[in-house]
């Protein structure tokens, strides 16, 4: 016997009316979570029909609509994206409607290209997949934040549905408030979510937008054939760890990782969209990173915390970040490859990989923290792109090149470690001028406490039996992540 449809005889307009009886119980603003896909362009059209199924007089409350963008997102969805979000905004003010959109980015210091170029975090794997709460996560949850500060309680509405996500169906469940169809938001004090297509299965959702057209001027034939040319599900909006992220073969990131191949972007390289080759071999040369017999080419033997740790019961060192000299690398390719994608991307297509004020984060996190006296993040883009950038002027004790050459060559004749002595004189360059300096011993003291002789000295110290730092293989990533969390100031390093 076929399955009845939600979507069947009156269960439409029951979607509509409850749709409404929400809207209108309470004075909380609403923030619609639109991602680009089915799921969320099905709940937002919902969303839109009902309210316009009310007096005007009676659609006060606002309405956002916001879309994540992580700033590596695929081209093709950004550019539909945009042109969504602007006629979104134009319908809306035309029919009446109190919603406006917005697009959330995360902040500089935790981009993309910050962490993995600037910081050194490798390419993220299932075990370590760093980018989600950075890039999808926080810019989202600081927009709520912001909005529940202005009207003390919110309402997400999200296109999920329950034979989407399991996992999400369950805390959804666990969280209901009795008698209500809103949810307690897992994480976020005072914001509530709301889930309008939850009982919906894919068949009822593309039979919706298929049968009901675009109210904001969109064709969703489009949307039909961006997803049989990427052979992707969508990429979902994130509020929090609950919410199913990318990963599994779907359009979203360019440089995801977290699958062995991107059949999404060799898809619609397939059906014609040439220029994203160059985007795919850069994604292919992340990839490569994490092959384990490669790692120790790109990656530090010692932590981000300056020690060495090995997998249990071997003498191989848990790789650390990428090398300053690698970064260097994935910096030059990066903008060669953005050179390669503008020259044969569609007219009008101006895709920017990365935007200008991650090249002066990155430039100021190597100068600060990985040593670069020669400061070559201005000379790479001059290298590549032909152009300088209104770089920062810095102080006259900064350090250059030939400081660190000087520096290589006495430190080899008294057999010192090179990269310790200028950390050492880049604590005393960062406390210079200062009246209280009870903090520079203490950053003296956490140095010397690092791992700086070779590799081949600390196995030898291993093999002859002194204890060293070990953990389970299952647990490298998972160290790395807390090392990670160090970094941005949530947890301790190991």
């Amino acid at each position: 016997m076929a399955r009845m449809s939600m979507l069947d005889g009156d269960g439409l307009e029951a979607r509509y009316r409850e749709i409404q009886q929400v809207y209108l119980s309470d004075n909380r603003p609403w923030v619609v979570g639109y991602s680009g896909g089915k799921d969320s362009t099905c709940a937002l059209q919902m969303v839109w029909k009902a309210l316009l199924g009310l007096p005007p007089e009676q659609r006060q409350k606002p309405v956002y609509v916001i879309s994540s963008d992580t700033l590596v997102e695929t081209p093709v969805i950004v550019r539909y994206i945009d042109v969504t979000l602007e006629r979104i905004e134009k319908a809306a003010a035309e029919q009446g409607l109190p919603i406006t959109t917005e697009k959330v980015t995360p902040t500089v210091d935790r981009s993309f290209w910050v962490n993995m170029i600037g910081r050194g975090y490798p390419a993220p794997s299932r075990r370590f997949r760093w980018c989600t709460e950075r890039l999808k996560i926080e810019p989202a949850n600081d927009f709520i934040k912001a909005k529940v500060a202005d009207f003390g309680e919110v309402v997400m509405i999200l296109g999920v549905r329950s034979s989407e996500s399991a996992t999400r169906a369950q805390v959804m469940s666990f969280h209901r408030i009795k008698g209500s169809p809103l949810s307690r938001h897992s994480s976020l004090l005072n914001a509530f979510v709301y889930g309008p297509i939850e009982a919906l299965t894919t068949d009822d959702v593309w039979t919706y937008l298929l049968q009901n057209p675009s109210p904001w001027g969109n064709d969703n034939r489009d949307l039909v054939a961006m997803y049989r040319n990427a052979q992707a599900g969508e990429c979902p909006l994130v509020v929090d760890t609950t919410t199913p992220s990318c990963g599994n073969s779907r359009f979203g990131c360019w440089v995801c990782t977290v699958v062995e191949r991107d059949r999404s972007m060799e898809a619609m390289i397939d059906s014609g969209e040439d220029w994203l080759e160059p985007l795919l071999e850069f994604r292919d040369l992340l990839a490569e990173t994490q092959a384990p017999d490669k790692k120790k080419l790109y990656r530090d033997f010692r932590r981000r915390s300056g020690q060495v740790a090995f997998i249990k019961g071997t003498d191989k060192p848990v790789p650390g970040p990428y090398t300053l000299d690698f970064c260097k690398t994935l910096l030059r390719r990066l903008l060669e490859t953005q050179i390669r994608v503008q020259r044969e991307a569609p007219p009008g297509d101006e895709t920017l990989l990365v935007h200008d004020a991650e090249l002066h984060e990155i430039r100021r996190i190597w100068r600060a923290e990985r040593g670069d006296w020669a400061d070559s993040v201005p000379q790479i883009v001059r290298d590549v792109l032909g152009r300088d950038l209104n770089w920062i002027a810095e102080d006259s004790v900064t350090f250059t090149a030939d400081d660190g050459r000087l520096l290589d060559t006495i430190c080899a004749d008294h057999e010192v470690p090179t990269e310790l002595v200028i950390k050492l004189l880049d604590v005393e360059r960062a406390a210079h001028g200062l009246k209280r300096r009870h903090a520079v011993h203490t950053r003296i003291e956490d140095l010397f406490r690092q791992e700086w002789r070779g590799l081949d000295v600390v196995l030898a110290e291993l093999l002859s039996g002194r204890p060293a730092l070990e953990v389970e293989s299952a647990e490298v990533d998972d160290n790395e992540g807390a090392l990670a969390a160090a970094v941005s100031g949530k947890g301790a390093a190991e």
